[in-house]
């Protein structure tokens, strides 16, 4: 007979766990439709600043997937699935609709960074009701918060004046 006992997947409080993924698996769905949009941009965009635009939204498309990452394996970490199936991302997404086929720069910047505002809408939900939860998972939202920041103003310094 064995004495060795299987470890428990994970330690945390369920309530906790519960708490945290309520808050990052709309960043996670978020994200996931930043890096499909992004893609689509990427793709399509034309004008005078097209190689400085295109390479820069491979950047941003490259940090979303990144960050979805970080964000979802948080979840899992904790002990819970993450659903960001490309179904669930559809229908959950805040994303807006970037235009179809090709546009210029400038239209597609603006519409990259309306699909960025709305994940920064729940990133912002997100650290402020983690504050009372979970530091840890909280301390993932700030990084993912702070590295958006940074591609929406490099993103929309193509656009200012």
């Amino acid at each position: 007979m064995s004495t060795v006992q299987t470890p428990a997947a994970t330690t945390v409080d369920p309530t906790m766990a519960a708490g945290t993924a309520q808050f990052l698996s709309p960043v996670v769905i978020g994200l996931e439709a930043l890096v499909v949009n992004g893609k689509q941009a990427h793709w399509h965009v034309r004008g005078a600043n097209f190689i400085g635009v295109h390479e820069l939204l491979d950047s941003v498309v490259a940090h979303a997937q990144e960050w979805a990452d970080l964000a979802a394996e948080r979840i899992v970490a904790l002990g819970l699935p993450i659903d960001s199936r490309l179904s669930t991302v559809a229908a959950k997404a805040k994303a807006t609709e970037v235009p179809a086929g090709f546009a210029q720069s400038d239209v597609v910047i603006r519409a990259v960074i309306a699909d960025i505002d709305a994940v920064l809408v729940d990133i912002e939900a997100a650290i402020e009701g983690l504050d009372e939860i979970d530091m840890s998972s909280q301390d993932v939202a700030i990084e993912i918060k702070r590295g958006l920041d940074k591609d929406r103003w490099f993103l929309f310094a193509h656009l200012a004046a």
